[in-house]
């Protein structure tokens, strides 16, 4: 980082960042300048790999800075997140609201999300409140699909559904199964839809895993033992799998944003710039932006 006068932009140009740049970046953030190499730019998914891995086009100025116009304010802490997958957040809520802002922006989700934790802190220390339905009747798990945009887990239990007498541990096991589905619960609330059925069919514990609204896995803990020519229902706590399973259901979450939208955004946002240097001082004033329209660009 640097506060040498910013170079001149009267001859800065649209241009697709390649190799051929060389490894190291010069950065231009509304004013203030930063050093850095595209290996730390390209560490993580964000309009910022987009940018130096030649998806999008950069502004670079005759002397190899790249423009961008944002507030450098917050600039070192996004590059100490992408150098070191982490960074210290800020302690005031207004430097937490900037940053998110400037997360945002550059599309770095993990780092949004830590943010918005800190915000939801500070404004409520409670912590908020695990909401799951309990399914009673027949239609409303096919309504919760059609209007969940995160992925859906669904436990039904129903022991009165039972046609045939539990063996010795099949209670505890039952138990054990209800544990863990309030311990995900906790732990997978943001991110996971969970559903309790208690009508559901007459299996007493299943497991179902729902992404996108269509099952993709199924456990089903019960299985019939025969004992003196009678029949026993055993239920089966099968934790390792419904762990793995629950894990591989992340992968159907919905990303908030689309990088070819931002692109789009962005090279718009580059082209105005570039009109911008050739215009004279008065008219350049005319034509600039709050900075709240920057995030409008973009959603």
């Amino acid at each position: 980082m640097s506060d040498l006068p910013p170079p001149a932009v009267s001859s800065a140009q649209l241009v697709r960042y390649s190799s051929t740049h060389g490894e190291y970046v010069r950065l231009n953030i509304g004013g203030t300048l930063f050093y850095t190499t595209t290996g730390t730019l390209t560490k993580h998914d964000s309009m910022l790999k987009a940018m130096f891995s030649g998806r999008m086009d950069v502004l670079l100025d005759s002397e190899g800075w790249v423009l961008i116009d944002r507030c450098g304010k917050h600039f070192a802490k996004i590059l100490n997140y992408f150098r070191d997958s982490s960074t210290p957040l800020p302690e005031a809520q207004q430097d937490l609201e900037e940053l998110l802002a400037e997360a945002k922006y550059y599309l770095i989700e993990d780092l949004e999300r830590q943010i918005q934790t800190r915000l939801m802190m500070l404004r409520d220390p409670c912590p908020p409140m695990t909401y799951v339905p309990v399914l009673t009747a027949s239609g409303q798990l096919q309504k919760i699909l059609e209007n969940s945009r995160k992925p859906v887990v669904r436990l039904m239990y129903n022991r009165s559904n039972n046609k045939y007498s539990y063996t010795s541990n099949s209670d505890e096991n039952l138990l054990k199964n209800i544990e863990l589905f309030d311990r995900l619960c906790v732990k997978f609330a943001s991110r996971v839809m969970f559903v309790k059925d208690v009508v559901g069919t007459s299996e007493i514990c299943c497991w179902t895993f729902y992404g996108h609204g269509k099952k993709v896995a199924e456990i089903c803990c019960e299985s019939i033992v025969y004992a003196t020519e009678k029949k026993q229902t055993k239920i089966e706590f099968p934790e390792t799998k419904i762990y793995e399973e629950s894990l591989n259901l992340m992968l159907f979450e919905e990303r908030s944003r689309d990088i070819d939208r931002a692109s789009a955004a962005h090279n718009a946002h580059g082209r105005r710039l570039a009109t911008m240097s050739t215009m004279p001082p008065n008219s350049k004033m005319a034509l600039r932006r709050f900075a709240e329209d920057d995030d409008a660009v973009l959603y």
